[in-house]
């Protein structure tokens, strides 16, 4: 994979750290801004509210641009929300900011998933979505828990200080590494290309169907890892230290799920749907039955991180593959399939928090969500993942 591959790749750590990490700040915000942890919760569906409007909307006003400044001025503002939402004292602001970050990073992603597909060979598309996205697994791994343990040693807000120099070393990467693709224009747009043909590709039923599925997945995953932190301290009984390391679990679990997906999305994304999706569903059903058991409960969050990125991964790499007529806007439906997953699945979860359920109630409305998913696609799997070469036109 090429060099500048990898350098997108970590500005998407920077990004990734900072929509997941509310995932273990979530109790401390609620409680310093004197807000309930369910609107603390929400905090998560703004950002992903904002990645769903502005992937669209930033990608078509970026295709007016070299793929560099794009990328780089996405990365800057994304710092500045950060520094806002470090020093802020109310919520209202602070939800703001993250609804102007998440326009910075949806921007930046659909940008960078675009500019992926023009990197490699047009049969790896898979792979190169596996090494972009290890940057959002690493940040669960090693950025989130870090930034659950700063916020633990210190406030939450010295973790958006962190976000906002991590932002740095990306902008110069970026500056560094990443020209204009090939068979790009002067003004940033590919040549022959047409905004109008691009949108109109959104008629095609196939990329409907995969983009609803990987909403469905992503809504699954971000129903229960947005509070995770409840189920830890006080489902399974245990203490807030142990917040960082559930994250560290679920994010090495991530890893190796997309790691998976690209070894396997390219050629075989029937197999992993097949294969991977029940055994997310019963994955789901286990840990809402067992998430008490401090053993059982750490197993489980490894395994579902493995299988949700699994195979979330391979369904976006099928976005990308059906989008491939959409050379800018492409990568703006690939992330509208995550993000409106993102936003819907905690909003959803948040309204079982009180109930009977309790804490485990989002892991519940994980599994309702993945049986929708795989109702709807196992019957058309043959469908929706034809051979590779019949999907590249």
């Amino acid at each position: 994979m090429p060099l500048p591959l990898y350098l997108l790749a970590l500005a998407v750590f920077a990004m990734g750290t900072s929509e997941f990490m509310l995932a273990g700040l979530v109790p401390d915000i609620a409680a310093s801004l004197d807000v309930s942890v369910a609107a603390a919760g929400l905090l998560t569906s703004a950002f992903a509210v904002g990645m769903l409007v502005g992937a669209p909307l930033m990608a078509a006003l970026a295709r007016q641009w070299p793929a560099r400044a794009s990328l780089l001025s996405f990365v800057l503002v994304f710092a500045v929300a950060h520094v806002v939402g470090a020093v802020t004292t109310s919520f209202t602001v602070l939800l703001v900011t993250r609804v102007i970050a998440a326009l910075a990073n949806a921007g930046f992603l659909a940008v960078a998933l675009s500019t992926t597909t023009t990197l490699v060979p047009p049969n790896q598309k898979g792979r190169a979505l596996a090494v972009l996205l290890s940057g959002t697994t690493v940040a669960t791994i090693a950025g989130v828990p870090g930034g659950a343990v700063l916020g633990s040693l210190f406030t939450w807000r010295a973790t958006f200080w962190a976000i906002a120099l991590l932002c740095l070393p990306a902008a110069v990467g970026i500056v560094k590494g990443i020209a204009a693709p090939p068979g790009r224009t002067d003004q940033g747009t590919p040549a022959g290309s047409s905004l109008r043909a691009e949108i109109a590709q959104l008629a095609r039923p196939r990329l409907v169907l995969v983009m609803l599925l990987g909403a469905l997945v992503n809504a699954a995953t971000f129903a229960t890892f947005t509070f995770l932190a409840p189920i830890v301290t006080d489902t399974a009984g245990l203490g807030e230290l142990w917040v960082s390391v559930v994250l560290v679990l679920f994010g090495v679990g991530s890893f190796v799920g997309v790691i998976l997906a690209g070894r396997l999305s390219d050629h075989h994304p029937g197999i992993v749907i097949a294969v991977g999706g029940p055994s997310l569903l019963l994955g789901w059903i286990a840990l809402a039955t067992l998430a008490s058991q401090p053993v059982a409960l750490l197993l489980l969050v490894f395994v579902q991180g493995t299988l949700a990125f699994a195979v979330g991964s391979t369904l976006i790499s099928r976005v990308l593959y059906e989008a491939a007529d959409a050379r800018t806007m492409g990568g703006s439906y690939a992330t509208a399939a995550l993000n409106i997953g993102a936003a819907g699945g905690p909003a959803v979860a948040a309204t079982t928090l009180g109930a009977d359920a309790g804490a485990v109630g989002p892991v519940w409305v994980s599994g309702l969500l993945v049986a929708v998913a795989l109702i709807i696609a196992l019957p058309l799997r043959r469908y929706i993942t034809p051979r590779i070469g019949a999907a590249i036109r």
